[in-house]
């Protein structure tokens, strides 16, 4: 389970460029949840998930990954229980290690680090088993540098790396956005098999409405660094992308109402 209580993260705080990214933040998802964000830029959803990896601290609130605050906790702590797969195809590897290299990294992530050799004939195997799964070819490129690969091949590596440690959460950082349309569509639809058979705890940022409807069963919308709506479940099944809108232009609409009243 993940909890965010009171969540605030300001930038360049105490100075004139001061900005609130995300505003008292409170949010659960439940174990094994698949939940897709969206909204405009700026609105927060980046920020969302780099509190939640660690890359950011949030200046108020808490943070909590099953029973443990893990608020403070830099991202390498957490790694053990969360991966990430980011937008551009060339982040989250290393281009210039070999493909099983950047495997065997991402098998030993949040494990205890020995004097011993990084690869063996065990994990090359498992490496190749897995990779074979994808169904790329890529069992016969392990010794291949990453940067070689094309991006679709290096993101279904990725999230082939998000599932080799015991990772509990899973964050997708709009991880099809770079990629022509056949090769998003193989990427999503590997991201739900992976998902459903790990039953990881996911959160994916998207820009496309049609995706945040299509995957998943939950979605909420991000604007000006706060949660205008979240809808799972029966509320969810059925609705279109311009149902979206509809909501999101309702509560543009009550927003501005209630700021009236506020200002008398």
């Amino acid at each position: 389970m993940i909890q965010l209580e009171k969540i605030q993260v300001k930038f360049n705080p105490d100075t004139p460029l001061e900005t609130i990214a995300l505003k008292a933040i409170d949010l659960t998802i439940p174990e094994g949840q698949f939940v897709t964000v969206i909204g405009s830029n700026g609105a927060g959803k980046s920020t969302l998930l780099n509190v939640l990896s660690g890359d950011i601290i949030p200046q108020q609130g808490r943070v909590l990954i099953g029973d443990r605050d893990v608020t403070h906790w830099q991202t390498a702590r957490r790694s053990q229980w969360v991966a990430r797969v980011f937008q551009n195809p060339l982040a989250g590897s290393c281009p210039d290690l070999s493909v099983e290299e950047n495997l065997a990294l991402a098998y030993r992530r949040g494990k205890e680090r020995r004097l011993q050799p990084a690869l063996n004939h065990r994990l090359r195997e498992m490496f190749r088993e897995k990779l074979a799964s994808l169904g790329l070819g890529l069992e016969k490129r392990l010794r291949d540098r990453m940067g070689l690969l094309s991006g679709g091949q290096r993101q279904a590596v990725s999230l082939l790396m998000s599932t080799l440690s015991s990772h509990q959460i899973l964050l997708l950082d709009e991880h099809t956005a770079a990629l022509d349309p056949k090769t998003a569509a193989y990427i999503l639809q590997l991201t739900q098999q992976i998902v459903a058979e790990r039953n990881l705890t996911t959160l994916m940022v998207t820009h496309s409405m049609g995706q945040a409807l299509e995957l998943g069963t939950r979605t909420l919308m991000l604007h000006e660094g706060k949660i205008i709506f979240d809808i799972q479940d029966k509320a969810r099944s059925g609705l279109k992308v311009g149902d979206l809108l509809d909501l999101f232009h309702q509560q543009q609409q009550e927003n501005l109402a209630d700021d009236a009243l506020l200002l008398g």
